[in-house]
């Protein structure tokens, strides 16, 4: 699935409040970004680039396995997969969210 696909599959899975209470960016280099934003009432899941408390960088298609529940969120880590930058707490509520 495209970027505009795995947004909004994001988009419901997340829905008006995830619980994350923070901001969540996944980074898919040259592809474009997601930033959930747990903290909006209700939660956003944009396309729009800014500021995150955590960033993960990963290739569009790992999202797309990490939508798709073919791929666990830590397996991807410890597969070098995927790279986790600022607060790792957040990356690590990703099992409640996929």
């Amino acid at each position: 699935m495209d970027l505009n696909a795995a947004t909004k599959v994001l988009r419901e899975k997340v829905g008006s409040d995830s619980g994350l209470g923070t901001t969540l960016k996944f980074d898919c280099g040259s592809e474009g970004v997601v930033l959930i934003d747990g903290n909006a009432v209700p939660n956003s899941v944009t396309n729009d680039d800014g500021d995150a408390a955590c960033t993960i960088a990963l290739s569009l298609d790992t999202l797309n396995r990490l939508i798709l529940r073919e791929l666990e969120p830590t397996t991807a880590f410890m597969m070098g997969k995927l790279k986790v930058s600022g607060d790792m707490s957040v990356a690590m509520k990703l099992q409640h969210l996929l």
